[in-house]
């Protein structure tokens, strides 16, 4: 199994290209659609050192590969976008209020933290461009009502 940031430079490597016409016939043109999909993906932002801090960092959720695998490429940026990606999600990942637990969002926070966010001219990325600055606006509000 690949992560997209492997077959995407993969794909640099045989010279794909966005315009199957300046491949010179060297890559077929499935391959430069899919080098076009990838490049305007999360993928194009990736490189070896952040998927490789990633899957160390997440090896105390004790996730399968074919879910790190998955949360590498989609990089999802919510919770209700994690739990398809983890089998049993809600029974394997801890929640606890009470001691203030939420292995969930831990592993949001940590697929923001350390992968890189898509290309932001991409329509797929605005509605995390949205929660972020929702985010970033509630947060100040309560800088300024606390002080």
């Amino acid at each position: 199994m690949l992560t997209n940031f492997e077959v995407l430079n993969l794909l640099r490597s045989r010279g794909a290209t966005i315009d199957p016409l300046g491949s010179l016939g060297v890559v077929s043109a499935s391959e430069c659609k899919v080098y076009s999909f990838l490049a305007d993906s999360a993928a194009c932002n990736q490189t070896r050192e952040c998927i490789g801090e990633f899957l160390k960092r997440c090896e105390k959720f004790k996730l399968s590969k074919t879910e790190l695998l998955n949360i590498i490429n989609l990089r999802p940026s919510s919770q209700p976008l994690i739990y398809p990606l983890i089998r049993n999600c809600d029974t394997r990942l801890a929640k606890n209020e009470d001691e203030g637990i939420d292995e969930v969002q831990e592993l949001v926070d940590l697929v923001k933290e350390v992968l890189p966010p898509p290309p932001a001219n991409n329509p797929d990325n605005e509605e995390e461009v949205k929660t972020t600055e929702i985010q970033q606006e509630m947060q100040d509000n309560k800088m300024t009502e606390t002080n």
